[in-house]
C-alpha cells in the first residue's frame, strides 16, 4: 500500500533552516508528482510546493525564495529545504502524492511538526 513517511521536523530559531524528508513506498514513485502541504492549528491545510515526475516545480508565494522542493527518484525520496524560517512557518508539514502536477493530493503522510521559535 502507499506509504509516505516524513522526517526532519523539529524546533528551529527564526532565520534558521530545516530539511524535511519524505520516504515513499508502495507505488511507482517516478510516475507521480509529489508535494508538501502544511497546516497551522485552526487553519485548513495549504499547499507549500509541488514537484512533477519530470522535476517541474511550483512554490507558493510565501515560500518563494526561501523553500526548495526536490526529489531523488532512485531513492523514492522527496525533500523540502526550508531556509530563513519565520515563526509564521510553524505548522505540521505533510508529504503528499499527486496523480498529476496540477491535481489535488490523493495520499498524505502523517505529518511532521516544525516549530520556529526563539
Amino acid at each position: 500500500q502507499v506509504q509516505l513517511v516524513e522526517s526532519g521536523g523539529g524546533l528551529v530559531q527564526p532565520g534558521g533552516s530545516l530539511r524535511l524528508s519524505c520516504a515513499a513506498s508502495g507505488f511507482t514513485f517516478s510516475s507521480y508528482s509529489m508535494g508538501w502541504y502544511r497546516q497551522v492549528p485552526g487553519n485548513k491545510r495549504e499547499v507549500v510546493a509541488v514537484i512533477s515526475d519530470l522535476g517541474w516545480t511550483k512554490i507558493v508565494d510565501f515560500a518563494e525564495g526561501r523553500f526548495t522542493i526536490s526529489r531523488d527518484n532512485p531513492k523514492n525520496m522527496v525533500y523540502l529545504q526550508m531556509d530563513t524560517l519565520e515563526p509564521e512557518d510553524t505548522a505540521v508539514y505533510y508529504c503528499t502524492r499527486h496523480p498529476s502536477f496540477m491535481s489535488e493530493p490523493d495520499y498524505w503522510g502523517q505529518g511532521t511538526q516544525v516549530t520556529v521559535s526563539s
